[in-house]
């Protein structure tokens, strides 16, 4: 029987059953295109969190009044009029409709305690036999004993049985380290009797609020800092009321200070032991009472630009103040980035996704590459053969930002380029986790000496002197080159800060390109809205010639087929077939039969316009018996003019995401970063050169 839905159930309220949807969620979206998320009982059905985010997160092409089925308190009332039964149908109803309009359906049920007082069985259970849908049971492993958890995980397997569902996983959650070690050894005597059992640890960052989440709860003003100091995470709060020497004897990690708004030397005290790198990371700070800072102390601390601390401010008593911030619940929303990137890289570390995969047998025909699928796509290649990527720009936000989240997504180890203090410093005063990557500071680092000697050797011919070596070598960029040239790094990623001649240039002197390819080029993935194409060259050669148009073409396939695109490659002119000519043209054409004579395998048709080359419908008209036109997911474009301004101006007009530049040609690779990327532009580009590394070690 094919599995076309899944159901995940706790026993009880914070389990962290969102981190197990969401873990599944991305186990689908590499395989399923058109899927469904449906809560059956919700707390609400005007609004409900878990609904809301699955919905935006993952762009679920499903209304909310569809996602949800029943609130609690019609739940009770069907219940106090024996009409539970009626209500089960109605659920069934919906869910057919869902299993008929989509590809694969993830539902999530309510905490069985919720409901333990109105009736005296598990609905979960009803609503998944009557749906017919295999379950994922979650427990909580927090404050138990690995007896009672060994206990429970038993019981709960027969209940399911007896309750005649089937029992697809069982997943053990929020476990302290100790009680995981000796659950993992104690589970190994019967879990071949049992559906696969998955243990997590219990992660601090994830039990924890954000500031956002407890200015939001609160009400707060937000008075200082910056937007993305709103994502850090408070782990405790701290009543400050001493003098600063005293203060500083008692603050720790993660700290929310509470303190009162008129406390000026006590902001000033936590904002320069949070930018000093011997103190703990502070979290923010919280002023008490109706006196607001000044214009001029506001101006004063403006005035730091390396300081990033955001400080709140809320009306009222201390006391009152304290005890609502420890009630604010930790959620993860779709702003959460951090918490997501740990959540994921938690149950990809913990969880045979493989074994999930053979399970969820869609039969879906829809296996297109989608955009969100290819990303998923990148992150999973990446994370199955993780390889070290060295970063030499960290002294730039973003890239300190990417790191945390690769590093906590395990999509590669990472090398961060520069003074370690520094790096530290930065990092800590931007509330970011950096402790898994690891810091060289090329100036200070055994491997110069050696690095400078290995491109003395390698351009002497060219007039490099060793001085000449070792000043080449202080640079962060031909540095971070000839660690990867050494195998020492397996990829690297440049081009936040530096241009694109500044990545490149120390590429070509050291580490060469692959034998027979004469020319780096470059790739964008342009992520549209319900397809991934590949556009090149669009950042590198300027005028290519017919021969390296041509090299141009079959690299940018062979890429393509790396990143499981279908290459079907259109050579673009202003012309299509014989229906023009000119000089470049005729160039396009000649580039043609080059790429043709040297890849015979490769489906490519030229010279052709681009609307012939993407719109079904034109190519009808203009090329009837192409089998690219209409079709091509791989465009090559005559010269840089041409396909920068395309790329840009596509991406502009439908919200495209251009993913790139990817260098391609290289030994080993090197690529390229927009001076105005994104984070998520960085994450990309790391699990793409990591794929990029684990493929010509492949070859």
């Amino acid at each position: 029987m094919k599995t076309k839905s899944l159901y995940i159930s706790s026993l009880e309220p914070y389990s962290g059953s969102l981190v197990i949807g969401m873990g599944f969620m991305e186990v689908l979206r590499r395989r399923v295109k058109n899927i469904a998320f449906f809560r059956p009982i919700v707390p609400s059905k005007k609004t409900d969190n878990i609904v809301s985010f699955m919905l935006e997160y993952y762009d679920l092409k499903i209304d909310f009044s569809d996602a949800v089925g029943f609130s609690i308190e019609e739940v009770k009332s069907a219940a106090a009029e024996g009409k539970l039964n009626e209500l089960i149908q109605s659920l069934i109803t919906k869910f057919k409709t869902l299993e008929k309009n989509y590809d694969f359906v993830l539902c999530e049920g309510i905490p069985r305690s919720l409901l333990s007082s109105v009736v005296d069985f598990d609905i979960n259970f009803e609503v998944a036999k009557n749906l017919g849908i295999p379950l994922i049971n979650i427990l909580n492993g927090t404050n138990r004993t690995n007896l009672q958890l060994i206990d429970e995980i038993k019981i709960e397997s027969k209940a399911i049985k007896k309750n005649g569902c089937s029992h697809f996983s069982t997943f053990v959650n929020r476990l302290n380290p100790d009680t995981l070690e000796k659950l993992e050894e104690d589970i190994k005597q019967f879990e071949a009797l049992y559906p696969p059992i998955y243990l997590l640890p219990e992660v601090e960052e994830l039990s924890s609020p954000t500031i956002e989440e407890i200015k939001n709860a609160l009400g707060c003003k937000f008075i200082f800092g910056k937007e993305s100091d709103l994502k850090r995470v408070v782990k405790q709060t701290r009543v400050i009321s001493t003098t600063i020497d005293t203060m500083l004897l008692y603050l720790q990690e993660n700290d929310l200070v509470i303190t009162g708004g008129d406390r000026s030397d006590i902001i000033l005290g936590v904002l320069a032991a949070n930018n000093s790198g011997t103190y703990p990371t502070i979290a923010g700070i919280l002023l008490i009472g109706d006196i607001l800072l000044k214009d001029s102390f506001l101006k004063l601390i403006k005035g730091f630009s390396k300081i990033s601390l955001p400080i709140l401010s809320i009306s009222g008593d201390t006391l009152s103040a304290v005890l609502k911030t420890r009630e604010v619940p930790a959620q993860i929303t779709i702003n959460s980035e951090r918490k997501i990137a740990l959540a994921m890289g938690l149950f990809s570390s913990r969880v045979n996704t493989e074994n999930i995969e053979k399970y969820i047998d869609t039969a879906s025909n829809s296996m297109s590459m989608t955009p969100i699928m290819f990303e998923y796509n990148i992150f999973e290649m990446a994370r199955k053969n993780k390889k070290r990527i060295v970063l030499p720009e960290s002294n730039d936000d973003r890239i300190l930002r990417a790191a945390e989240i690769i590093t906590r997504r395990d999509v590669a180890d990472i090398i961060l380029l520069g003074k370690v203090s520094d790096i530290n410093t930065k990092a800590a005063s931007l509330g970011i986790d950096i402790s898994k990557a690891t810091i060289i500071d090329p100036a200070t680092s055994a491997l110069l000496e050696n690095y400078a000697k290995e491109f003395y050797e390698l351009r002497k011919t060219k007039g490099v002197t060793i001085e000449l070596a070792k000043d080449a070598m202080q640079g962060l960029s031909y540095f971070a080159t000839m660690m990867v040239y050494k195998g020492d790094a397996d990829g690297m990623v440049s081009g936040a800060i530096h241009t694109t001649s500044d990545t490149i240039r120390p590429a070509l002197q050291i580490i060469k390109t692959k034998p027979g390819i004469s020319i780096i080029s470059s790739i964008f993935f342009m992520c549209l809205d319900t397809k991934v194409l590949v556009y090149g060259d669009c950042a590198v050669n300027k005028d290519p010639s017919a021969e390296e148009l041509a090299q141009i073409a079959i690299s940018s396939a062979d890429t393509a087929i790396g990143f499981g695109i279908e290459p079907k490659v259109a050579m673009l002119s202003y012309s299509t077939g014989n229906s023009g000519e000119g000089a470049d043209v005729e160039k396009v054409k000649e580039a043609v039969k080059i790429a043709k004579r040297k890849r015979p395998d490769l489906a490519i048709e030229g010279p052709i316009q681009y609307d012939a080359a993407i719109d079904p419908t034109v190519a009808k008209t203009k090329l009837p018996e192409s089998k690219v036109a209409g079709q091509a997911t791989v465009f090559i474009f005559p010269d840089l003019n041409t396909g920068n301004n395309t790329y840009k101006a596509v991406q502009r007009s439908s919200n495209a995401v251009a993913v790139g530049p990817v260098l391609q040609g290289l030994k080993k690779p090197v690529n390229d970063l927009s001076r105005g990327c994104l984070v998520a532009d960085i994450v990309n580009t790391v699990a793409i050169t990591a794929i990029q590394a684990g493929q010509i070690d492949g070859e």
